[in-house]
């Protein structure tokens, strides 16, 4: 059974695997990028914030 950690080449392709990587390595333009994406999602102070989001708020 699996421990959750990684992926595996028996349930992944070689690009599933390359891309797992590529996101985990902090040399790679991919690891900077995810990291950058989720900072924006978080950030209410960033469009990106708002877009997967109803706003709740009554516009005045």
């Amino acid at each position: 059974m699996s421990k959750g950690r990684g992926v595996s080449g028996y349930t992944h392709t070689q690009k599933q695997l390359d891309d797992y990587a590529n996101q985990h390595n902090p040399n790679n333009s991919a690891y900077w990028a995810n990291l950058d994406n989720h900072a924006n999602q978080c950030n209410p102070n960033n469009d990106e914030y708002w877009h997967g989001r109803d706003n709740e708020e009554d516009d005045d």
